[in-house]
């Protein structure tokens, strides 16, 4: 019985000696580190593959710059030309309005349209005076409807009956003389203002010989079609007013002529041509 105990407590002691280097044997596993797990090798992307977009800090912006002084350079008013004439605005005569508001249209090809205000003021070289008043004149038409040819440079510009001289029908012209050459700056230009009208052929020339063959120079055409055959004018039509039809010639170099010409063709009213005044600004050239 004895010897059946010890065997029994022997069995009982190995059984716990070797639950304890099991277990001690298995902590010692626990404690070791796993070994480092190897990087998949790297997959080269098709083109069908996303490519990840690449992180953009964002910027820092800067800090904006002090305005600088804006420094202003005072502009000189333009200097006359070296030499030049000293200009003064023309102080034109002219008569009272016979007609209140804005013309219509009338239906005239190449018809400027009216400025619905007073025409701005006109310059000229100091000294310009009236070379017109009081001078002959003749006309194509010898023996006129109503008036005389002299009327057209007495000073009368008024529309009134008694002012205006009437001539025939179809192409018709007078003929100023400034009895000596002059340097011609402007030239106002008065038909019939009563009413509104339009002149056709209105073609205005300048010539040192009376008799207009030669030396003939053109300051204006209106004849668009060349009825009255001096050429086809690249001007335009206008509508007779108080204020006259002025050309400028002093834009035109001024030229020196002791003859005026002008030439009309009927109007919007009627087929016959009428003078009130005619104004030459300029001076005489000695």
């Amino acid at each position: 019985m004895k010897k059946k105990w010890d065997s029994m407590m022997k069995v009982v002691l190995l059984a716990a000696l070797a639950a304890t280097l099991c277990l001690g044997f298995s902590c010692k596993k626990a404690e070791e580190p796993a070994p480092p797990q190897t990087p998949p090798a790297p997959t080269t992307s098709t083109p069908a593959e996303a490519t990840p977009a690449a992180v953009v800090e964002p910027a820092v912006a800067a800090a904006p710059e002090a305005p600088k002084p804006v420094v202003t350079t005072p502009v000189a008013a333009p200097a006359p030309a070296a030499g030049g004439p000293k200009m003064v605005e023309i102080d034109f005569d002219l008569p009272k309005p016979m007609f209140v508001g804005t013309p219509q249209d009338m239906k005239v090809d190449n018809l400027e349209k009216p400025l619905g205000r007073a025409r701005p003021p006109f310059l000229a070289p100091e000294g310009t005076v009236l070379l017109s008043k009081g001078k002959p004149v003749s006309a194509s038409d010898e023996e006129p409807i109503i008036g005389e040819i002299e009327m057209i440079s007495d000073g009368d510009k008024e529309a009134a009956d008694g002012s205006y001289v009437e001539l025939g029908p179809f192409v018709q012209h007078v003929t100023l003389d400034l009895e000596k050459q002059g340097e011609i700056y402007a030239i106002v230009l008065w038909h019939y203002h009563k009413q509104p009208r339009v002149y056709f052929d209105v073609v205005v020339q300048l010539s040192n010989d009376k008799d207009f063959i030669t030396d003939v120079k053109t300051v204006f055409n209106n004849d668009i079609d060349n009825s009255a055959g001096l050429g086809i004018g690249k001007d335009m039509h206008y509508t007779e007013t108080n204020e006259g039809k002025l050309i400028d010639l002093f834009s035109q170099g001024s030229p020196k002529a002791r003859y005026v010409r002008f030439y009309s063709n009927g109007n919007t009213s009627n087929d016959l041509n009428h003078y009130i005044e005619v104004d030459v600004y300029g001076k005489s050239v000695e």
